[in-house]
């Protein structure tokens, strides 16, 4: 049985549905554009051990390909450090942007399968957002995706994940990521 590639995410779809309409009727929002929406989610991985093993950042881009779902960017050194034994332009972790499908299925995977698996997860902070609308999260293992088989994972790294939002307010944002089921500790 073929699955339709044009449809819609399903977070996508509530978010179209249902939480337009609730957004406007909380804020009072005269025109629908203004509801604020999910532009683009950055999932960062910082590999420090790569400046002794080449094969950490390779395994770190495979497994970032594999939980987003598109090809990572290495990032490299900025300045030479001598105390960490790095050199400018030396590669030191990947990220990825994702927009579109590919940041709804995402978020879907994340809010519903990835953070409950975490040991003892009580909740994400309601206070990681930066002022402009965007929320950060930091995960320690990288194992609590499903796309990740832990019998060929090397090394246990952690990620930055950072959602960010057309919100011009945190509490919007808040709001927004409530209504998307973010589960924020009470």
């Amino acid at each position: 049985m073929a699955q339709n590639v044009n449809a819609a995410p399903r977070l996508q779809k509530v978010y179209r549905n249902e939480i337009c309409a609730a957004m406007i009727k909380d804020f009072d929002y005269k025109n629908p554009m203004q509801v604020p929406k999910l532009e683009k989610i950055v999932i960062n991985m910082g590999v420090g051990s790569a400046t002794q093993d080449r094969k950490k950042l390779a395994n770190a881009m495979e497994e970032l390909t594999l939980i987003a779902g598109q090809q990572p960017v290495r990032t490299d050194a900025k300045k030479s450090i001598a105390a960490f034994k790095l050199r400018e332009g030396m590669g030191i972790g990947c990220k990825v942007t994702l927009r579109g499908r590919r940041m709804y299925e995402f978020l879907d995977r994340l809010i519903n399968v990835a953070l409950p698996r975490v040991r003892d997860f009580r909740g994400v902070s309601p206070k990681s957002f930066d002022g402009r609308g965007n929320y950060a999260l930091g995960m320690k293992e990288q194992i609590v995706f499903p796309e990740i088989n832990y019998d060929n994972v090397s090394d246990v790294r952690g990620m930055d994940i950072v959602i960010c939002t057309s919100a011009r307010s945190d509490d919007e944002a808040r709001a927004l990521l409530k209504k998307l089921n973010m589960p924020f500790v009470a």
